[in-house]
C-alpha cells in the first residue's frame, strides 16, 4: 500500500485525540500508545518522558500531512506546556513526532500559520520532536471513547482550517 504512511503526534489525553482523528477523511486506521520516553515495554503506569501519543495511518490520496497537522492544531490547545484540560505531566504535551525532512518542514510551517492567526491566547508550544520507537498502549485504552461514549475528554473543534 504505497499510497499509506503514518504520523505520530501527541496533544494530551490519547482517547480524545484518537476519537476525533479516526473519523477524519483519509485516515484509515488510529492506535493509541506511548511515545518519546525512556523506557522499552512502558504502560500506562509506567511511561516515564513517553507522551500519551496517537499512531496515524492515512491514505496520502485522500489527505496530507499537513493537513493532519492543521486539524491536530484545532482539536487541542498547543499553547500549554505538558498539560491538557485537567491532564498534567509531560506525558500531556503537545508534540509532533518528526520522521523526516519534509515532516519538518511542513510542521514549521503550519506552526507558522497558526501563531500568525492570532487565534490562540499564546505561541505555540508545541515540541517537534525525533520520531521514536511507538509502543501500543493496553487494549483497554484502544478505542476508548468508543467502548466509554461518556469517558473524559478535553478535546474538541475550536476553528475552522487554518490552511
Amino acid at each position: 500500500m504505497e499510497n499509506l504512511k503514518k504520523a505520530y503526534i501527541a496533544g494530551g489525553c490519547f482517547w480524545g485525540m484518537e476519537d476525533l482523528f479516526r473519523v477524519r477523511p483519509g485516515v484509515v486506521d488510529t492506535e493509541v500508545g506511548y511515545i518519546g520516553g525512556v523506557n522499552e515495554n512502558p504502560t500506562y503506569e509506567n511511561h516515564p518522558g513517553h507522551a500519551e501519543g496517537i499512531e496515524i495511518t492515512y491514505d496520502t490520496r485522500q489527505t496530507s500531512f499537513k493537513e493532519l497537522l492543521d486539524y491536530f492544531f484545532r482539536v487541542h490547545d498547543p499553547t500549554t506546556v505538558d498539560r491538557q484540560g485537567n491532564d498534567k505531566g509531560s506525558s500531556y504535551r503537545s508534540a509532533v513526532f518528526i520522521q523526516n525532512d519534509e515532516e519538518k518542514q511542513i510542521t514549521e510551517e503550519v506552526i507558522k500559520i497558526v501563531n500568525e492567526s492570532g487565534r490562540w491566547n499564546g505561541p505555540v508550544v508545541t515540541q517537534l520532536e525525533p520520531a521514536a520507537h511507538f509502543w501500543p498502549a493496553e487494549g483497554y485504552h484502544q478505542d476508548y471513547l468508543v467502548k466509554n461514549p461518556n469517558g473524559y475528554t478535553c478535546h474538541f473543534e475550536r476553528f475552522g482550517t487554518f490552511l
